[in-house]
């Protein structure tokens, strides 16, 4: 996989956190780098950990599916997607609580999606280290510049950052499965 389809993804999957980040954004009184550094801490640290996580489990299961490794991951990625343009149009609510509690539970909610595609990265035999580690700095950047986003312009763009996201992990998961067919 390309540093470019690796980038890429990270992006995509960066959008979760960039979406709960802006509504942080919104509700804070006073944006101070602190809060910035929280977000991107909490949220980048759980993107580069889950993929990691997924890897490892799904190197597990990669002998017994490796046939169908590019259908796998192909279905993994669309389905992600899907889900993220699915929720797109959804209301969501944070409030302006940066506790680690909460930002806890933000965090491991916007990166379900990396815990699956670490699984699809190890079906592809992904060096795990470096793209978790593009995936959480990606996260961590968007993250921090979400919560600014949100203080600025509000929820304007939240739902087309969701379904640009949910775009690009569907067109990673189509050239995958495209190449694989080709071999």
């Amino acid at each position: 996989m390309s540093f470019a389809e690796l980038l890429l993804i990270a992006v995509g999957l960066a959008m979760d956190a960039f979406a709960v980040s802006i509504c942080k954004g919104l509700s804070l009184q006073n944006i101070r780098p602190k809060h910035m550094l929280t977000a991107g801490v909490w949220f980048g640290g759980f993107q580069a950990l889950m993929p990691v996580l997924g890897f490892y489990t799904g190197r597990i299961f990669s002998s017994f599916v490796q046939n169908y490794s590019n259908w796998i991951a192909f279905a993994i990625l669309a389905l992600i997607g899907i889900n993220m343009i699915r929720e797109a149009g959804e209301e969501e609510n944070a409030d302006a609580s940066m506790a680690p509690k909460e930002m806890l539970l933000l965090a491991i909610a916007t990166s379900i999606d990396a815990l699956a595609v670490g699984a699809s990265f190890a079906l592809l035999h992904v060096q795990i280290i470096p793209a978790a580690a593009l995936i959480g700095c990606t996260t961590f950047l968007i993250s921090a510049a979400g919560i600014r986003v949100g203080a600025i312009f509000g929820t304007r763009f939240r739902s087309r950052a969701q379904i640009a996201g949910g775009l690009i992990l569907i067109a990673i998961g189509i050239r995958i499965l495209v190449q694989g067919l080709l071999k």
